[in-house]
């Protein structure tokens, strides 16, 4: 299939994943995209904290992780590593959170999407938008080919990544790629991890001016402020933030499930008294696992 790159690829990281299938998600020129600046390389240095953290992508990329057929269960989850739509935690919140899903059956697909940016796109405000589009696309137009449920197909974002998976969440009509089989864009389901949300009082104002940059209209503002496009048809949603967060204020994840509760959209929300921001997988506040927590919720929704 020509979207495909037909890689398998052995991995040496420090995800202990054996391998993994590599799809582009455009074919040719990215939609809305410019040409490539020789000097804008992707990057993905490791951090002394052992984070990696990719930047400057220009070729969005979906990193595919499938369970081992006698566990599969046919859902799927798009992962969206957070960073403040400035880098890409690639491994803390994506490929290593993808194979915690394959534990449990589930098809994880890791988006590597592209960091807004005037260098290399026309409208850096849309291009993350625009590359989550393109993956829930491809996963359900190929669902066979995984051998997954065209419904029970749903997107996850960590902090700003987050903000990009709600943004999908809200705004899944408000299609901005090629779409001839006008297939349906919404996720069957979201689950938020210290999400960024919100453009108004409790922004975080490092993702903000990524996105929309320092002077983004009143109009970007109110459009990317999601808890105000919740409504009934919005998809049940998982949320997880810690009180003392000092990075993405906890009220943007209060402000979403307030807005759920008001429209009446299946929601849950677990809130620890600590962890901060950015602890992925492991809160080490608490002995609690908030992945425990969001399995008993989809197997409780029939995602499981």
């Amino acid at each position: 299939m020509k979207y495909f790159i037909a890689l398998l690829m052995i991995l040496t990281s420090s995800t202990g994943l054996e391998a993994q299938e590599i799809v582009k998600l455009y074919e040719g020129k990215i939609p809305g995209s410019k040409t490539t600046p020789a000097d804008y390389v992707e990057q993905s240095p490791v951090g002394a904290d052992h984070i990696t953290r990719t930047s400057k992508v220009s070729v969005p990329t979906l990193t595919v992780f499938l369970p081992a057929k006698e566990k599969a269960t046919g859902t799927a989850v798009i992962i969206c590593p957070g960073g403040g739509y400035g880098i890409l935690a690639i491994d803390h919140e994506g490929f290593n959170v993808a194979k915690r899903f394959n534990e449990i059956g589930v098809a994880a697909f890791v988006l590597k999407y592209r960091l807004p940016g005037d260098a290399i796109m026309d409208d850096k405000s849309i291009g993350p938008m625009m590359d989550a589009e393109q993956a829930i696309y491809l996963i359900r137009k190929n669902a066979a080919r995984w051998n997954l449920s065209p419904s029970k197909i749903g997107i996850m974002g960590f902090s700003a990544g987050g903000h990009l998976a709600s943004t999908l969440t809200v705004h899944y009509d408000d299609i901005k790629i090629p779409n001839v089989e006008k297939l349906s864009l919404r996720p069957d389901f979201s689950i938020l991890i210290y999400p960024v949300i919100s453009f108004g009082a409790f922004a975080h104002q490092g993702s903000a001016i990524n996105l929309i940059g320092k002077n983004g209209t009143a109009e970007q503002k109110e459009y990317f402020s999601n808890e105000k496009h919740v409504n009934t048809n919005t998809p049940p949603t998982f949320l997880v933030h810690a009180n003392d967060d000092g990075g993405v204020p906890v009220e943007n994840s209060i402000l979403f499930n307030q807005a759920l509760v008001k429209n009446k959209v299946k929601a849950e929300m677990h809130l620890y008294q600590g962890g901060g921001h950015g602890f992925g997988l492991n809160n080490k506040t608490t002995k609690d696992d908030w992945f425990e927590r969001l399995v008993n919720w989809m197997k409780a929704n029939k995602f499981l």
